[in-house]
Parts: C-alpha cells; structure tokens; sequence
C-alpha cells in the first residue's frame, strides 16, 4: 500500500512538474509561493494536476477483458525468509484463493473459479494471481493478498478494471423514406462495456451534423454492460454508402457496419447479363467435357478390342506352326520306317 501512494505522488508531482516547470526550479519557487502567478492559471494548472492524478489512477489499474484469462502481478520477496505460512487472495466479497507452504514448497491450494499462483511462488517470491477468465461482476475489482495470520495489512493491492467487447453492430436502413425525402438509419450494439463512442460517415469520409444523430445507451438487467442504439436521419440518395462505427476505448476496438443502399439498375442489368453468360459458359464446358468423356471411352473401346483379336491371331500362328512342325517330323520319320523293315 505505500508503494502505490509514493508510485501515486511521485506521478502527480511529475504531472504538477510539466505543468509547472518555473515553479520546480529553486529561483522560481519562492515567487510561485507568494502568489506572483495569475489566479486563474493557478485554477488551471490545478485542474489539470487533478486530472493528471485521475490518469495516474486509472494507470494503477490492470484491464482484463470478460472471458479472456489475465495476471494481476504482486512480487513480495520477504516472504521468502519464512518457513511455514499461507497466504490468501481476496475481494471485498469472496476468498479467491488459499495457499498454504511449508519450507519453500506448496503443500495446499484451493483456489475459487480455478484462480492459481505460480508453482515456485515460495522461491522467486512472485505471488501473482492467475484468472482463467475475467467475470463481468463490476467494472472495477480489488484484489488483496494477505498471509494468514495477519489479514489486517494486504501485502499487496491490484486493481482489476474490467472491460467487455461489443457485438458485431447491425444496421438498418428504412425502405421507406421518412418525411422531409430524409432517409433513417438504425445501427445497435449489446454486451460491451465501457459506454462506447458511435460514429457515423457518409461516403467513408462525411460526418453527418450532430442533431441528425441520436444515440441510447442502455445498461442490462442485473449488470453493467450496455446496450447502445444509434439512429441517423439525413438527406441523401440511395445510392449512398453509410457506415456506423462502435469504439471501445478501453479495448481499443472498433466495429464497423456500412449499408450499399440499393443496387444501381443498370449494374443490376450487367449483372444478370453477367449471370446469364457464365451460365451458358459453364453448360457449353460441362457439354465438351462430356463429349471428350465418351470419346475417350470410345477409343479406350476401340484399343482393347484390336489388341484382343492381335493376341487371337497370335494364337493361331502359334498353334498353325506347331501342326506344321509336328507334320514335317512324322514325314521325316517314314522312310527310316521303310529301310528297317526290308
């Protein structure tokens, strides 16, 4: 806890510093002191130190994201020199997580939501806190450590500031017409937080006048997320291109949505000729394709069949020459017949 009032005061000094630099300098101080400065800029420069000091707060913070795990680090070396102890994490509401070590080594823990610590927290003295998941209970959460035996005085402090994304936003452009030739436009949002800015442009690039633009932001049941409903009644054509962009500051995300209005006719009459020509394109290639099938099958058809008859054709030459063979030994044979039998 001294440790974020001295980190506080030495960033508001720096703050009152920039604003200041004269009345930082040892010449100067004195005449700072005795009011040789304007009233009003000294009503200036202290606002401004205050909201220096807002911003040195808000620093303090760690941002966590809903669903999204994060660490709120605490580094505490003295607990290095004791041998038996446990520690807890805590809210103002809820226990998040008990630890108890015995010799530098962990020996229980329980942790709520399956928060953890590191595993060497006993050697190193990092005792940070793991959050598998960022719940959207508050948008700011502190969470203390303390040992066991003492609960009084938090070794440490982390502020969790909690921030949610915005839904993809959806925009409506009215068919009809509003009075006035003014066309209307609907562009929501849900389940962010913080209240995020809306923008609006025409064209990518016009911003439309502020009094055409009506935006709602609404916090849901039993929660602090919020519902953002933005509206837009300008002038245009309908062949204007409007977009409606959700900024979340805390996230530093932005989500666009844009409305073409009605396609153009004659872009519409190219576009069905264009439909038309790939159709007839792509029955006039399916038709080739299949004649160059059959064709194909056709001379595989062919192919077989003459290599079949060459190979019945061999056969035959074969056996014919065989018969041939067998008819010129048998007439070899006869006369020898003869001579043995005179």
């Amino acid at each position: 806890m001294a440790g974020s009032s001295s980190a506080l005061l030495s960033c508001c000094l720096h703050g009152c510093r920039a604003i200041f630099p004269d009345c930082f300098r040892a010449p100067c101080a004195q005449k700072c002191s005795q009011g040789t400065m304007a009233p009003r800029l000294w009503r200036t420069g202290l606002l401004l130190c205050f909201i220096h000091v807002c911003l040195c707060l808000e620093e303090e913070c760690v941002l966590g994201v809903v669903g999204q795990p994060v660490s709120l680090p605490c580094f505490y070396p003295d607990l290095l020199t004791s041998g038996n102890y446990s520690i807890v994490w805590r809210t103002e509401e809820e226990v998040v997580l008990r630890a108890r070590f015995q010799m530098k080594k962990s020996v229980e823990e329980l942790g709520a939501n399956s928060a953890s610590i590191s595993e060497d927290a006993p050697q190193t003295g990092n005792f940070s806190l793991t959050l598998p998941a960022v719940e959207s209970k508050a948008p700011k959460v502190n969470y203390s450590l303390f040992t066991s035996e003492n609960q009084s005085a938090a070794l440490c402090t982390v502020c969790l500031r909690v921030a949610a994304r915005f839904s993809s936003p959806q925009l409506q452009r009215e068919e009809a017409e509003v009075q006035g030739g003014e066309t209307a436009f609907l562009c929501h949002s849900s389940g962010g937080f913080p209240e995020p800015r809306v923008h609006w442009l025409i064209n990518d690039s016009d911003a439309p006048p502020e009094r055409s633009v009506r935006t709602v932001a609404k916090s849901l049941p039993n929660s602090y997320l919020y519902n953002i409903t933005s509206h837009l009644t300008v002038n245009i054509s309908s062949s204007t291109r409007v977009s409606c962009t959700i900024e979340n500051l805390s996230t530093m995300e932005r989500e666009t949505a844009t409305s073409y209005g009605p396609s153009n006719p004659v872009m519409g009459k190219a576009s069905d000729a264009m439909w038309i020509f790939s159709t007839v394109l792509c029955a006039v290639v399916g038709i080739m394709v299949a004649v160059g099938v059959g064709y194909q099958i056709h001379l595989d058809r062919v192919s077989k069949r003459k290599k079949k008859d060459f190979q019945t054709h061999q056969r035959g030459y074969r056996r014919r020459n065989m018969l041939k063979e067998e008819k010129e030994e048998l007439e070899t044979i006869k006369p020898d017949s003869k001579e043995t039998d005179v």
